[in-house]
């Protein structure tokens, strides 16, 4: 059966957030723990958008804290598809505090995340859609994605 394809601004998903007291951490940054929860929400609709179904995360690649945030800091999260396999895609959540003076942006954290397309009981079935990278950034992305699944197969076969 082939598959359908959607593109990569289909899915897109853009989540805000500003950061309030209860998501500060003992150093007075937004505690990790929240933001890989923002994240993997921000993923978790990226995925459910693409695929019109039921997904669950399997993986997470590449984690890196680059800056913190703070109390009253708006915080943005971007998600789109990279890639699409049989039954997962992969998914790159990029995050950014806003200046609300000037719109800015500046990268805070960034991951990708591989989301399994499952039926309500978590059996695992296939995405009913593809994507087509339409320009060099996305094919760069899906060209990573194929590097990234060899490496976590390589990881796993090492125990890890």
């Amino acid at each position: 059966m082939e598959r359908k394809v959607k593109r990569v601004s289909d899915s897109l998903t853009e989540c805000v957030r500003l950061v309030k007291h209860e998501d500060i951490n003992g150093g007075s940054r937004l505690f990790g723990g929240r933001l890989m929860q923002w994240m993997d929400e921000a993923a978790g609709i990226c995925a459910m958008r693409h695929s019109g179904g039921i997904i669950t995360t399997a993986a997470v690649d590449n984690l890196q804290f680059k800056k913190g945030a703070y109390v009253g800091d708006v915080v943005a999260l971007v998600a789109k598809i990279t890639y699409v396999g049989n039954t997962s895609m992969e998914v790159r959540v990029d995050v950014y505090v806003e200046e609300l003076k000037s719109g800015e942006r500046h990268v805070i954290n960034r991951a990708y995340f591989t989301e399994v397309c499952v039926t309500e009981d978590g059996t695992p079935v296939p995405v009913p859609y593809t994507i087509a990278p339409e320009n060099p950034s996305e094919q760069a992305e899906w060209d990573g994605a194929i590097k990234r699944i060899a490496m976590r197969k390589e990881r796993r076969s090492q125990g890890f």
